[in-house]
């Protein structure tokens, strides 16, 4: 596992697609605990706390490899693929 990120530069959308909640958990009538944006595509998720885990399924299906969190005061990332946090500095440098 590397400890930096080899894939930001992937970054092509830093606001999400919305903020209304999960979508897919919107669609099947579910619940959702935070949710994750997917900084290739933009697409909404919910977080892996939640039941239904569609960040990381959206990750698995189109294999973008990073998400943020869209939850009010955090400013922070993920990269699926590397495995690492990324830190707000990283995500607004590109």
């Amino acid at each position: 596992m590397t400890t930096e990120c080899t894939h930001l530069d992937q970054i092509a959308v830093l606001e999400p697609a919305g903020r209304e909640g999960c979508p897919e958990c919107l669609a099947a009538g579910g619940t959702w605990v935070h949710l994750r944006s997917c900084l290739v595509c933009g697409q909404v998720g919910c977080c892996d706390s939640s039941p239904a885990k569609h960040a990381s399924g959206h990750f698995r299906t189109t294999g973008h490899p990073l998400m943020r969190s869209i939850e009010p005061g955090e400013g922070w990332g993920y990269c699926f693929e590397d495995e690492v946090t990324l830190r707000s500095a990283e995500l607004r440098g590109r």
